[in-house]
């Protein structure tokens, strides 16, 4: 029988090289955008958790200005440009992701690599969104991207992690690409993005988080 892992990891890495090469036009042309409104650099670049909580740099096209408290910039909604909007309203912000896939930082289709500051907010639950690869898109996305709260979005990724398959992938493809055009749950509401993680009300002896459980820190 044939790896299930192998042939996912097989799939991430020709798709994205073939997506890479399909795509540099648009590539090319967003890029010159960001640059002509948002200035340099053109590429946001992060450090993000990824499969064992092990963390990676995640590459996505700028779509805010830099934090400036002398210019009133702080906030995200104080940040976002109204071309910020409308990137990521149609996931042009997201293709220097496929860089991750090839590399094998993420996937396709996974949980959504957050900020590594999350990771010791977890429950021991919503810590094994890190037993897999990350994904440019997920199940949390095709289910309300930014709609979702966060108590749902984590029960949705470990229900992946619990129901991977390919047939599933595929259906979470055509979802996200349905998403895209509809543009449906790009912002929370009441904010520009999504609001903080801050944990969930549990009680602290319970939330061991994923660095306890690795027995390591960032």
């Amino acid at each position: 029988m044939i790896d299930y892992g192998f042939v996912k990891r097989s799939l991430d890495a020709l798709g994205a090289a073939g997506l890479l090469v399909l795509a540099s036009p648009a590539l090319g042309i967003t890029a010159l955008m960001v640059r002509r409104n948002l200035g340099r650099p053109v590429l946001f670049t992060q450090e993000r958790p990824g499969r064992a909580g092990k963390t990676f740099r995640m590459y996505k096209f700028r779509s805010m200005k830099d934090v400036d408290p002398e210019a009133g910039l702080v906030t995200d909604e104080e940040r976002l440009t109204d071309f910020g909007r409308w990137l990521r309203s149609t996931s042009l912000d997201e293709l220097p992701s496929l860089l991750n896939v090839l590399k094998g930082d993420m996937s396709f289709v996974g949980p959504r690599p957050l900020l590594v500051s999350y990771l010791d907010r977890y429950t021991p639950e919503q810590a094994r969104r890190h037993e897999v690869r990350p994904g440019i898109t997920g199940l949390a996305q095709v289910s309300g991207r930014n709609l979702v709260d966060w108590e749902e979005r984590f029960r949705l990724d470990v229900e992946y992690v619990d129901n991977m398959t390919l047939r599933t992938d595929a259906r979470i493809l055509l979802q996200t690409v349905s998403a895209v055009f509809r543009r449906h749950g790009i912002s929370a509401d009441g904010q520009a993005t999504m609001s903080e993680f801050t944990g969930s009300p549990l009680p602290a002896s319970s939330r061991t988080g994923v660095l306890e459980s690795r027995g390591t820190s960032t």
